[in-house]
């Protein structure tokens, strides 16, 4: 079977692009692993956008084709500046790589990219695989921070760089809208769609009714399936762990709150937050919401950080949080979950799917810091409890995420897919 993937990231091919390890850009890390992990089953071949190249390459067992443009630098302007977004302007390099691949199926990763043109335009059969729903979270945008400080986005205050590469809430918000056109004429015309929740599966039940739902859960990143989190002794200070982003929905305000709340009780927390630096946009526009209630202590910034840094840091922490506004599975979540912590999580988007209220962890609602700071402290002050949490968290997660499980239900997917389109 010959499966041509269409992406957002480059998959495992970073480990061959000097310029992706150079700079760091290691997103879609279950990408990496379900690329490693399927490539010697069937002939995979992935097509990405990369700027510096257009020649296809093969590494290991699967065959890259990088997507460049000389024109890329005047397009990214464009689509930040006056969110001018032509889906079909790179169709016909869409057509000329499924031409010479030949595949017997295509795979669009995610819902909001410009790839979803390809369907209609090809007899070749075409999956599309839900990561987020851009349609959803440009509804639950302003969640928890209203738009009045999208204000502090001013761009003579961030600066040139920020705005062009997105560090602007105001620009953000305007490049979702029209992502959102865009992913509602992707999912419209899909025949097939692969998600992994609840959520998903309802939400394209509408978005694409005439789609056929195939549930396959993720691949997480190796390092979280070497190490396994175990309960530290009682002490003064509660170390908490999230892992958040640079972004208006993640529900950064809420924990801010929320350590305030704890605080007020006498509480010791060591909140440490991977994703954000203090200088970061979101933390400026949290402190001009907040104002005197933005916590003085217990909050520490850790910026980016690689899978083995994370682990790391999660196994010395107590409580793992995910206080989203809107998620689809979160891989932070299932990667806390698989190390076996004590975690609390909002219900968010498939977040309910992913974790059981009262058996694997605390569910509360999203946007409410006195229930997460309430459940923080259930969690501190019944260790036997919070480890039993933790244990059966981590006894779904090594099931649900099981690579071999996950890699033949895909290829099973693929042909189901085949079997389907050949009745037709």
């Amino acid at each position: 079977m010959k499966i041509l993937w269409f992406a957002n990231a480059p998959a495992n091919a970073v480990e061959y692009l000097p310029e992706y390890l150079k700079a760091g850009i290691l997103s879609g890390g279950w990408l990496i692993s379900l690329d490693k992990a399927i490539q010697t089953k069937l002939e995979l071949h992935i097509a990405f956008y990369y700027a510096k190249r257009n020649d296809s390459f093969k590494y290991l067992n699967t065959t890259y084709h990088p997507i460049g443009s000389k024109n890329w630098k005047f397009i990214a302007l464009k689509e930040i500046f006056w969110k001018k977004f032509i889906d079909q302007q790179d169709l016909p390099k869409y057509l000329e790589i499924i031409n010479s691949v030949k595949p017997d199926i295509i795979h669009i990763h995610g819902t909001e990219n410009p790839f979803g043109c390809i369907i209609g335009k090809t007899d070749v059969p075409v999956v599309t695989s839900i990561q987020g729903d851009i349609t959803v979270i440009q509804h639950k945008y302003f969640s928890g921070i209203e738009h009045k400080y999208l204000n502090t986005a001013r761009p003579l205050s961030i600066g040139f760089k920020e705005i062009l590469w997105g560090n602007n809430f105001r620009h953000n918000y305007r490049s979702f809208i029209e992502m959102k056109k865009r992913e509602e004429r992707n999912l419209l015309n899909s025949k097939y769609i692969i998600g992994r929740t609840d959520w998903d599966r309802r939400i394209t039940s509408i978005q694409a009714p005439n789609s056929n739902y195939f549930r396959c859960d993720e691949i997480l990143r190796p390092s979280f399936y070497q190490y396994k989190w175990t309960p530290k002794q009682q002490k003064e200070q509660i170390i908490i762990h999230t892992i958040s982003g640079n972004v208006y929905f993640k529900g950064f305000e809420t924990l801010c709150q929320a350590i305030c709340e704890l605080n007020k009780l006498g509480i010791k927390v060591d909140w440490r937050v991977a994703g954000i630096k203090e200088t970061d946009l979101i933390v400026k526009i949290v402190k001009k919401k907040l104002k005197n209630k933005y916590p003085v202590y217990g909050l520490r910034f850790l910026g980016n950080q690689t899978g083995q840094q994370l682990v790391e840091f999660l196994l010395e922490a107590d409580i793992y949080v995910m206080p989203s506004h809107i998620e689809n599975s979160p891989n932070s979540l299932c990667e806390a979950m698989l190390l076996g912590m004590p975690c609390i999580a909002t219900f968010a988007g498939g977040a309910g799917s992913i974790l059981k209220d009262g058996e694997e962890g605390i569910m509360i609602q999203d946007g409410d810091p006195w229930a997460l700071a309430g459940a923080i402290l259930e969690l501190y002050r019944d260790p036997v409890r919070a480890q039993k949490y933790g244990q059966n968290a981590r006894q779904r997660a090594l099931i649900r995420h099981d690579k071999e499980t996950i890699t033949y239900g895909l290829i099973e997917i693929y042909q189901n897919i085949l079997g389907l389109n050949s009745k037709e």
